[in-house]
């Protein structure tokens, strides 16, 4: 018999926040606050339809694995490698200095020192889906501020990772000398680093092997499988072999896959079912929020609005700009940062669990995230009044000039994805025999070249020969982005077949309006579907090997070449009129 609990919570809370999320996204705010609102239209403390909430929490716990698993995919030491010296400390201290403040605003409001510092871990953190949507909706997710918003957001995913491994040490029942802290934060410690030792040595070389043996197979659906279980498994063996969080293993596993060529397509193929479960995960804390109770701590509440929305951010531009970021792109990520979300909720439960925070504060940071995350698309746009605003006082103007320094130079805050085409840049799409003799053409012209492609074998002779490649479908839009098709001059489709071609056409089209659109394709019908769908030309098959096997015969039969080549062309031209512009 079917779990009728299971399918009523499952279908009711998903349809909510269909219906929510798709109103927040028409006003231009964040899907999550609607995914929240959703959780406490079907929660327990509101009437009408009722999920199961411990039900909905458990299936949260898979989304918060694949959440982790997700932002280990996206942590590239190399892409993060340049803005280091800026997000390591600044990310490090906005925490800290953030913590203290939202501890002592806590303790001020009656809440003991331990509560207090889980509350303020809590207001620290922003929600990096809130902030990657935020950043790609304004199309600011390729600039500067955007680069520096992904390495700030994976440094402050870290230090909260490492945060819950402590908690419950350092925070947990019983009085603790300063000796056996140490011992203990040692012990953690120790811990983090054998599992990232374990993670890194040994499933760096076991994970990419499985995935390239799996790979082989050409099997999606295995392919999405055993990414399941990897993220999974290794998060459940971290907790009950080392006893730390699953998120960590997670993370960790996330990590392992990211460093190998399949970092890709794990992130488009296999994790689309990581939206579903990391939807679950904010409306079943949605589901906690007791709207009797909103009033009973009013100061309270505003005070913590207040730090979320301002203090916050004014931290984080400070810090910015004292390390040298330059103001336009200080001010754009510290407006991003005046929010809260995921981490917040997971740091609120360890302290639930601890017996430090009690429902009223839960309700506390479910509304100022809802808030939050509705206000934080408006703040963000906010960036450039502000900085007409300081321009406009040159003594302003020149002190925050001085406190940045000259270690940066002025960069643009434009999107490198807005549609610009470099002609002296290429994606080709498939090395077979014709993939392949493109390549060598374009190189030998020096034109860059970027190859798609899914054979595994076939992208390791590329890489031997030094040849740019992206392995990974590329009929997901984040594929043809990797492979630089928002810049690109020429989009090649080099294999004939590609059942997603249109797809494909469609996707580069909308990412590059300037870019030339080359198909291959084996049927003349194939032709208007591929025009209409944007591409500048389409070669057929049909029409070569007529056209081929028709000169084939009159040299056979002794006409002379001049003759042969004319109707050569004029049959090549006669069946290749609905692919001709």
């Amino acid at each position: 018999m079917p779990n009728v609990d299971l399918i009523l919570t499952l279908t009711g809370g998903l349809a909510a926040a269909l219906v929510f999320g798709y109103l927040m996204n028409r006003l231009k705010v964040s899907a999550i606050a609607g995914y929240l609102i959703a959780g406490i239209v079907v929660g327990p403390l509101t009437p009408g339809f009722i999920a199961n909430r411990e039900l909905a929490s458990q299936m949260a716990d898979i989304g918060i694995i694949l959440l982790m698993f997700g932002v280990g995919l996206q942590f590239n030491f190399k892409k993060l490698a340049g803005v280091t010296r800026l997000v390591v400390p600044g990310a490090l201290l906005q925490s800290l200095i953030t913590t203290v403040l939202g501890t002592w605003v806590a303790v001020s409001f009656g809440l003991s020192l331990k509560a207090g510092v889980v509350y303020g871990l809590a207001l620290s953190v922003a929600s990096t889906v809130a902030m990657i949507r935020v950043f790609s909706d304004a199309r600011r997710l390729h600039t500067p501020a955007g680069n520096r918003a992904t390495g700030w957001l994976v440094m402050e995913d870290l230090f909260m990772v490492f945060v819950m491994i402590l908690l419950p040490a350092v925070l947990g029942e019983g009085q603790r000398s300063a000796s056996d802290l140490i011992r203990v934060t040692g012990f953690a410690v120790l811990k983090i680093v054998v599992v990232i030792a374990a993670a890194f040595l040994f499933g760096g070389r076991v994970i990419p092997w499985i995935l390239r043996h799996v790979a082989a197979t050409r099997s999606r659906e295995l392919f999405t499988l055993t990414i399941l279980v990897t993220a999974l498994g290794i998060a459940v063996g971290a907790s009950v072999l080392f006893g730390i969080s699953m998120a960590l293993g997670a993370l960790m596993a996330g990590m392992v896959v990211g460093r190998s060529d399949f970092s890709l397509r794990a992130a488009t193929e296999a994790l689309p079912m990581r939206d579903a479960f990391s939807v679950l995960f904010f409306v079943s804390v949605g589901m906690l929020f007791d709207p009797t109770r909103l009033f009973d701590t009013p100061a309270f509440g505003l005070a913590t609005l207040v730090l979320v929305l301002f203090g916050k951010p004014l931290v984080a531009g400070i810090l910015m700009m004292i390390l040298g970021c330059p103001t336009r792109n200080a001010l754009t990520l510290a407006l991003a940062l005046a929010q809260i979300g995921e981490f917040s909720f997971i740091l609120a439960g360890v302290g639930s669990r601890l017996g430090l925070l009690d429902p009223g504060t839960g309700n506390l940071l479910v509304v100022a995230s809802i808030l939050s995350l509705i206000l934080n698309p408006f703040l963000l746009r906010l960036a450039d009044p502000v900085e007409t605003w300081l321009a406009r006082h040159p003594r302003l103007w020149r002190r925050l000039n001085r406190i940045e320094g000259s270690v940066e130079e002025a960069e643009s805050d434009r999107d490198v994805g807005g549609g610009t085409a470099d002609r002296r840049r290429a994606v080709l799409v498939g090395y077979g025999p014709i993939g392949r003799t493109l390549a060598d053409l374009l190189r030998e012209h020096t034109i860059e070249t970027t190859v798609i492609e899914m054979n595994h074998d076939t992208i390791q002779r590329l890489k031997a020969r030094s040849i740019t490649v992206v392995y990974g479908d590329a009929s997901h839009a984040e594929v043809l982005k990797a492979a630089g098709t928002h810049q690109a001059g020429t989009l090649i489709l080099s294999a004939p077949g590609i059942p997603t071609a249109a797809d494909i056409i469609r996707q580069a089209r909308a990412m590059n309006p300037k870019i030339r659109i080359l198909v291959n394709t084996s049927y003349l019908s194939e032709c208007p579907v591929l025009e209409t769908a944007g591409a500048d030309e389409v070669f057929s098959g049909e029409a070569e090997v007529a056209s081929a096997m028709c000169v084939s015969v009159l040299r056979r039969l002794g006409v002379k070449p001049d003759e042969i080549h004319r109707v050569g062309d004029r049959i090549r031209t006669a069946l290749d009129t609905s692919c001709a512009k």
